[in-house]
Parts: C-alpha cells; structure tokens; sequence
C-alpha cells in the first residue's frame, strides 16, 4: 500500500501520504492528509495510531466529514445571530442593594448578569459578556456580548435598587 514510485509532481519515492487520526506537533491538526517519510509513517506514526494511510477512500471520507463540519458551523453561525438579535431587543433588570447616593453595597459583575438572561431563556455563559469593569451603581448600562468571534451583540441591564429599600 506504500506509494513506490513518484508521481507527476515530481514527489520523492521516499514519501508517503497519511490521513492524522490525532493531532501531531509540528505536523498537522487531525483529520488533514501529510506527505511525511516512509520510516516516519511505518515506525511511529501508524503504531501509535496517530496516522493511517491516505486512500482515496479515506479521503473520500475526509472530505464528505469536512463539508458536514462545514454545513453545522454555518448552521450554529445562523443560530447564533438569530440568538443575538433577540437578545439586543431585551433589557434585564437586576435588584441589588444600594445606599442612598445611589452606590451598590456590592457590584455587579458578568456571573449576575448571566443568570439573569438565563433565567429569561438566553443560554448565556458569563465568558460571552465583555464587562469594562464591574457595575458598582444604579442605572442603565449597554453591555456587550460576544457570542462567537463573528456575532456580536448588546444588552440594556438595568441596575435597580432592592424592594423593600
């Protein structure tokens, strides 16, 4: 099954094609086909079972395996935008405990906030809100979201004092 001759791109018969089955420092990330050594294919990559053999079958397989990637990241992408245009149409109102000049006895930081649109059916980790620094007063706020690296967001958090207060 090792390619013996050169082909017609003037490839050395002292190489081979592989498919990664795992990642491979200084090679490649899985899943991509690398033209390496032979003794490097048939002494370490293929016994540790880092590598296979590059058929067309298997790149065959690659391929069809890389369009459905393809096909879901585009479909999350369209979810996600979809998520950020409700989001920036609500407000979420946090109660929080504050002296009489208008001063929280805490802060207000991403956690909260999270939980806040959480509640309201926003599936929002705190990692995807971008805060310049913690609330400390009562007020309105924009705060940005980062939902992924190409949908981007605000929201109205409304800062207001506890009832009973």
């Amino acid at each position: 099954m090792i390619q013996q001759t050169a082909n017609d791109q003037g490839v050395s018969r002292k190489t081979i094609e592989v498919l990664l089955a795992e990642n491979v420092e200084n090679l490649g990330e899985q899943g991509e086909i690398v033209r390496v050594r032979k003794g490097y294919a048939r002494n370490f990559l293929l016994p540790q079972g880092l590598a296979t053999i590059a058929t067309e079958n298997n790149k065959r397989m690659v391929e069809r395996h890389r369009q459905k990637l393809i096909q879901i990241q585009a479909e999350r992408l369209t979810d996600l935008r979809n998520q950020a245009a409700a989001i920036s149409k609500y407000s979420v109102t946090i109660e929080a405990n504050a002296n009489a000049e208008g001063h929280l006895y805490g802060s207000i930081l991403a956690h909260d906030i999270s939980k806040s649109l959480v509640a309201a059916g926003y599936a929002i980790d705190a990692d995807h809100i971008r805060l310049e620094g913690p609330l400390k007063e009562l007020g309105m706020y924009t705060v940005k979201l980062e939902l992924h690296p190409e949908v981007k967001t605000e929201v109205k958090v409304w800062v207001v004092p506890a009832a009973g207060k």
